[in-house]
């Protein structure tokens, strides 16, 4: 009787293995191939939810895609060579969907049932694996000690490096070496000099998200006015960021002149930048605040935001230039710091300028990032940055948004900004985070304070209670 029970039983094992075999094998034979240049798709899916598929979708072909929250699709199909038409609809079932062509910018796919309207949930490509946390190779951040006798020249020199970047007001430098042998020689001989405070690596930022998904029929309401200070504090919002653009005749009045930190680069006057779109919303949240006050009257403000580009010509910043942008941005007046970017990269020299920057009492406010992690994203990571994470249209955490314990506060992920006539849909924590700025410059002209001081109530108005104990 026993050997037949134990006979029994594993016959039931070898069978839920066989099942969960067959399951794995499906799951890793599950495909989706579109080839871009023939418009023809093949697929092999099982079972894949709706979202799923999206993303799927977003990445193969690079469109902006958009779902009705509602919508809910289970796909199960297998086909080979259709043409793109024919294959969404043997993929979306009975679902809706409108696909509209773009010129100069991604083509926009909205899935849904009821109505296109109600497409409102941006479905992203999954994330890409994250290299910003490698530093850049052979650079080394280099900090002399006050009063140093050396001359940075001299020491490049006998290093055989070159000075690439300079911030003379910090004592600090960013050297470039021939090859890894010649980086690794340099560390020792720096770590033996008595004149050298300290070294550092420098790492990437990753690129900005994309602000060229452009809106039909919306329109900013931004309704500021400038005027001139009447205060003992000027409020200046520093951003650190992309180049920036004109923000047109009625806006620019509360831009000051840009600071180049990385090449004097002049963007497309026809392509919309993220520093740009992020300086626009940060009036939004001025804006904002204001509105909420009841001790200011209207909408005039002296507050300016002190763009400084720290990209240039390049898709990606660094440690060292968004660093260098800060000081700068400090230098001309910023007493709110707004860093609408990051990566993984823990920079201790950067870290360091904002440990001096917030002992100012100079807040700063950072994105926390578009992935929906739990890892740190830096500079928002450190203790002494504000890290704002972003909502949705119904104020819940955004699907995008990272979720980690460093976060502060919660801020609205979206925001339609104006460029040339036209209106553009701007997303991500990197706008939360100038909303949450603006909010904080906003507050503390309406109070006549300086920022540090609205900060606190800031922070929780905007906590993510749901996110931290």
């Amino acid at each position: 009787m026993q050997s037949t029970r134990k006979h029994w039983l594993a016959m039931v094992l070898f069978s839920v293995l066989l099942l969960c075999g067959a399951a794995n094998l499906r799951a890793a034979a599950d495909s989706l191939v579109w080839h871009k240049q023939q418009e023809r798709v093949d697929a092999d899916i099982h079972a894949w939810p709706l979202p799923r598929l999206l993303e799927k979708v977003a990445a193969a072909t690079g469109w902006q895609v958009y779902l009705e929250p509602s919508a809910s699709h289970e796909v199960s199909v297998k086909f080979k060579d259709l043409p793109s038409g024919q294959a969404l609809r043997s993929l979306l079932g009975d679902l809706n969907f409108v696909m509209i062509p773009e010129t100069n910018a991604p083509s926009r796919l909205y899935v849904f049932r009821t109505s296109l309207q109600q497409a409102t949930r941006r479905i992203r490509a999954p994330a890409k694996a994250d290299t910003t946390a490698t530093p850049i190779p052979n650079q080394i951040v280099v900090t002399l000690k006050p009063g140093s006798k050396t001359k940075i020249e001299d020491l490049a020199r006998m290093l055989g490096a070159k000075i690439i970047r300079r911030m003379d007001d910090k004592n600090s430098y960013l050297l470039q070496f021939e090859d890894a042998a010649a980086t690794d020689y340099a560390r020792t001989q720096l770590a033996d000099n008595p004149d050298v405070q300290s070294t550092d690596s420098n790492y990437a930022f990753a690129p900005p998200p994309n602000v060229d998904f452009p809106l039909d029929g919306a329109t900013p309401d931004l309704q500021l006015k400038p005027k001139d200070n009447d205060g003992n504090c000027q409020l200046v919002i520093g951003m650190p960021d992309t180049p920036f653009q004109s923000l047109g005749s009625n806006l620019d009045a509360f831009m000051k002149p840009v600071i180049h930190v990385a090449g004097n680069y002049q963007p497309p006057a026809t392509q919309l930048t993220h520093g740009t779109a992020m300086a626009e919303t940060a009036l939004k949240g001025i804006q904002q605040a204001m509105m909420k006050s009841a001790s200011t009257n209207g909408t005039a403000t002296s507050i300016k935001i002190q763009p400084v580009d720290v990209y240039g010509a390049s898709e990606t910043t660094t440690t060292f230039d968004v660093a260098n942008g800060i000081v700068q941005a400090v230098n001309n007046g910023a007493n709110v710091i707004n860093l609408s970017l990051g990566g993984s990269g823990d920079s201790q020299f950067l870290h360091n300028i904002i440990i001096q920057v917030t002992q100012q009492g100079i807040p700063i406010y950072a994105a926390a990032g578009n992935e929906p992690v739990t890892t740190p994203t830096y500079p928002a990571a450190y203790p002494e940055v504000v890290a704002v994470t972003a909502s949705d249209q119904s104020g819940k955490l955004a699907d995008y948004a990272n979720r980690g314990s460093f976060i502060d506060m919660i801020a609205p992920g979206d925001n339609v900004v104006g460029f040339n006539g036209q209106s553009y849909l701007v997303e991500g924590t990197s706008t939360s985070t100038a909303i949450a700025s603006g909010l904080a410059a906003g507050f503390a002209y309406s109070a006549g304070a300086c920022a540090d001081q609205a900060q606190s109530l800031l922070q929780k108005a905007l906590k993510p209670a749901s996110l931290k104990p």
